[in-house]
């Protein structure tokens, strides 16, 4: 059986908080994991946004294409040019469809929690971060499986000193471990820090305005900020979304090429 559960939004906080719409109940086994939530909901939202604006792009088989059509290409040449770019060598066209999958999620994604008591995918940490681990272990076992034991040659700067070895070894490995971390946290501190400035930059310009009708006027000129910054915020979802993707090419080259 399953429990329908009332959620309510109270505050603009809620969009990094994970509800529960329905959760499934056994007497038997538990069935915590089948439980739908607002995170399941948004990443459905995200696939199905995802499928309908590509399907747009067919241009319903027209010869000239739409102005629809001409930014989705703008945006596929964007990143198919920077994968070139990155990875370079022969090898940049089997990565570029994961490469652009990954721009694509993320982008709609930092777009969808824009919107006003939506909620934020890439502000968990959990999420974001397993994502950033696994193309770190993807990475690896590249690496591995291309140049063998070769590929921790990574980790040894051309020209070192020989007394030097061990201690940029060391350094260069705890630069790489911290790939795998550092990728997901750029993404979600920059998401999560610029959500929970618009958040308290509203709520003391709205205690301000509720004041009186002198301060009500006055808080108008702060409204003008909050909106400079709105701007900034959508710039900053979608570069994020863009330089994950060049990191994740940074990455990719670093196993393929070891340097």
């Amino acid at each position: 059986m399953f429990n329908l559960l009332n959620t309510y939004i109270n505050s603009p906080l809620d969009q990094f908080e994970i509800r529960t719409f329905m959760g499934f109940v056994s007497p038997f086994y538990d069935l915590s994991f089948l439980n739908f939530t607002t995170f399941t909901l948004y990443s459905l939202i995200v696939l199905l946004l995802v499928v309908v604006l590509n399907t747009l792009t067919t241009n319903n088989g027209r010869i000239i294409g739409s102005r629809w059509l001409v930014s989705q290409e703008a945006i596929y040449d964007t990143i198919l040019n920077m994968v070139k770019g990155q990875i370079g060598g022969k090898s940049w066209g089997y990565y570029f469809p994961f490469i652009y999958t990954f721009f694509i999620f993320i982008f709609t994604a930092n777009l969808i929690s824009m919107i006003p008591y939506s909620f934020a995918l890439a502000s968990h940490l959990v999420f974001i971060i397993t994502l950033s681990t696994v193309i770190w272990l993807g990475n690896t076992i590249l690496g591995l499986y291309k140049h063998g034991w070769v590929f921790f040659g990574l980790f040894v700067p051309g020209g070192t000193p020989l007394p030097l070895v061990p201690l940029l070894v060391l350094i260069e490995l705890l630069s790489y471990v911290a790939r795998a971390a550092s990728l997901g946290l750029r993404l979600s501190a920059n998401i999560l820090a610029g959500h929970l400035l618009m958040i308290i930059l509203a709520g003391l310009t709205l205690n301000l305005m509720s004041i009186n009708v002198f301060t009500f006027v006055f808080g108008f000129v702060p409204l003008v900020g909050i909106l400079a910054i709105l701007c900034l915020e959508f710039a900053i979802a979608m570069i994020q979304s863009y330089v994950w993707s060049v990191l994740t090419c940074s990455y990719l080259k670093d196993s393929l090429y070891l340097h």
